[in-house]
């Protein structure tokens, strides 16, 4: 099957769930350190998400080290600090990337999620709520480590990717921010991205590593969403400040991420529960501030 004819098929598909009323996926990504690739994954999964037909929204949550903008070559004049002064709103605070993805730029704001008066609380719910059922898939792009804005977008997510390379110092900080998260005795559903890989049999022995570790001292699987190599395209789409899927749309990465895009839209095809979705989100963010 051709690519347009598996992006068509995918477009197909996300109209018929949405005239059932398929309701919005919160995704969080995040990493145990930084420099494994982890914003360059989430823009370029969710660009090739949108190329399949599904309406993706990107929220740059990376306090210290925000990019996804830098990434497309897109200013981005608003962020989420204009909507909590309650000086935008949540539609005028969303620009338009390639492929016309939709995202929100990082700043200071998302630091201020967590001490929020109750005023701009009310406001914020009142704006992120509007966003229920107008996205297939939102995608909280956090900043590396397990600081406490993160763990609060890990437990309030449906389901959070974990970033990592074959690196052992990658592979070792990755189960560490997964054992931390388990020990707070939240159900999460984690699932492994192994970014650049040298090869195929790298990736998959990196992906066991942890996924032993983890069945065996946290009683936990670990799926694996999928291995993108490492491809000297993607540093050159970083220069260029495109996405390397856009700029090099036939590269080994492209490919890699155009095959995990497909396994979880078919995977996203399942219904949304009620107590999911935007509101689920922020039932949970916010019913764990203290």
């Amino acid at each position: 099957m051709s690519d347009q004819a598996e992006a068509l098929r995918h477009m197909v598909r996300r109209r018929e769930l949405q005239s059932a009323g398929k309701a919005t996926r919160v995704v969080t990504v995040t990493s145990g350190k930084g420099g494994v690739g982890k914003s360059n994954f989430s823009l370029n999964f969710s660009l090739m998400l949108q190329k399949m037909g599904l309406k993706v929204l990107i929220f740059d949550a990376d306090i210290g080290m925000a990019n996804i903008d830098v990434l497309m070559g897109v200013s981005a004049p608003y962020n989420l600090y204009h909507l909590l002064k309650q000086q935008k709103t949540i539609r005028e605070i969303i620009q338009e990337g390639p492929g016309g993805v939709h995202f929100i730029a990082g700043g200071s704001g998302f630091k201020d999620l967590l001490d929020l008066a109750p005023a701009q609380l009310d406001y914020f719910e009142e704006q992120i709520g509007k966003l229920h059922g107008e996205y297939d898939l939102i995608l909280f792009d956090t900043g590396a480590g397990l600081s406490k804005e993160t763990v609060k977008f890990i437990v309030a997510a449906q389901e959070t990717f974990v970033v990592t390379t074959p690196e052992p110092t990658s592979i070792t900080d990755a189960y560490a921010l997964i054992k931390m998260v388990q020990a707070m005795e939240h159900n999460i559903h984690f699932k492994l991205v192994v970014n650049r890989a040298a090869d195929e049999r790298e990736g998959k022995a990196a992906a066991e590593k942890i996924g032993l570790v983890a069945q065996r001292f946290l009683d936990i699987s670990l799926p694996v969403l999928g291995i993108v190599p490492d491809d000297p395209n993607v540093t050159k789409a970083v220069k260029k400040q495109v996405p390397f899927t856009v700029a090099y749309p036939g590269s080994e990465a492209t490919k890699s991420i155009m095959e995990i895009a497909r396994v979880f839209a078919d995977i996203s095809a399942a219904p949304v529960s009620a107590g999911n979705g935007v509101k689920g989100f922020l039932h949970k963010m916010f019913g764990l501030r203290k």
